[in-house]
């Protein structure tokens, strides 16, 4: 019996211990005391705020916005600024349930507010441009874009960077500023039909009728081609050596790959070029060699 009471008593030591070293106050934060137990209350609530705020921006827009009649980069708009009201409510109540009263960060809210004048200017600069895209939707996600010497698929759009995919399957994170300060040019803004333009140049021998109707038939037959808007050749310029011509075509497949379906028809045209033995020119030019008499001088 007196062996269970020692046992006992030294429980309630060690737990008093270890109540009183995370309760124990570190420092002051104004006028509230700031112990090793709410540091590890605060570390714990906002790891669990972070995971749950992304469980609900996929849950939102996988399974909810989905069945809607929204497009893709709507409902990560949506998505995106759901998750960070989430955050910021969250962390408001963590904060106080915490016992830490609010007023007392004007302090630290005032220096990071210096910080983000005088060093973060290029991170302020971003977050407020991916606010700008996020609602005037410039750019959404599944468009495709230039901007730079960057070409790719928009993947996602956050507030501070967005996540181009090229077409070798690298992944190219743009900062958000970049869309807003600099020219951008977007393939698929209202929607993914494009027109592409495929120069060709013949010898001055051929017929342009009969070039015009090899063209459209060799646009007729390929299925990446669309019927309507229909292609259409223009009779572009006589240049040099070549009667030169533009095959105009639509497509909605290839608006990422454009240069696939410019093989595709350059390996259809050369083969009906050879087929109907029409002749493919190369620059040509005449060499005029001026000879000057020679004198002869006299002894």
């Amino acid at each position: 019996m007196e062996a269970l009471e020692e046992v006992w008593t030294e429980f309630k030591e060690l737990t008093s211990s270890v109540y009183e070293l995370f309760t124990q106050s570190l420092f002051q934060l104004g006028e509230n005391d700031v112990s090793l137990g709410k540091i590890l209350y605060l570390f714990l609530a906002f790891f669990i705020l972070t995971f749950l705020a992304r469980r609900l921006k996929r849950l939102l827009v996988e399974k909810i916005l989905i069945n809607t009649s929204m497009e893709a980069g709507a409902r990560a708009t949506v998505g995106t600024v759901t998750k960070f009201l989430f955050i910021a409510v969250g962390a408001i109540v963590i904060v106080q349930t915490a016992g830490i009263d609010m007023s007392a960060l004007t302090l630290i809210a005032g220096a990071l507010g210096v910080g983000i004048g005088f060093g973060l200017q290029n991170i302020t600069d971003n977050f407020i441009s991916g606010v700008i895209i996020l609602f005037e939707k410039p750019i959404k996600v599944g468009d495709r874009i230039d901007v730079g010497d960057v070409q790719g698929n928009v993947m996602s759009i956050s507030f501070r960077a967005t996540q181009i995919l090229t077409n070798d399957n690298i992944s190219i994170i743009v900062p958000n500023s970049e869309f807003i300060s600099s020219r951008v040019i977007n393939w698929s803004h209202n929607d993914r039909n494009i027109r592409f333009r495929i120069p060709v140049g013949v010898s001055y021998n051929e017929n342009p009728e009969k070039i015009k109707k090899i063209l459209m038939e060799v646009a007729d037959k390929n299925p990446h081609v669309l019927k309507k808007p229909e292609p259409s050749v223009l009779f572009d310029e006589y240049g040099d050596s070549s009667l030169n011509f533009i095959l105009a075509v639509w497509t909605a497949s290839h608006t990422d790959r454009p240069r696939v379906l410019k093989s595709e028809l350059y390996f259809e045209i050369f083969k009906e070029f050879k087929k109907h033995h029409v002749e493919i020119p190369f620059p040509q030019r005449d060499i005029h060699i001026k000879t000057q008499p020679v004198v002869v001088e006299s002894k």
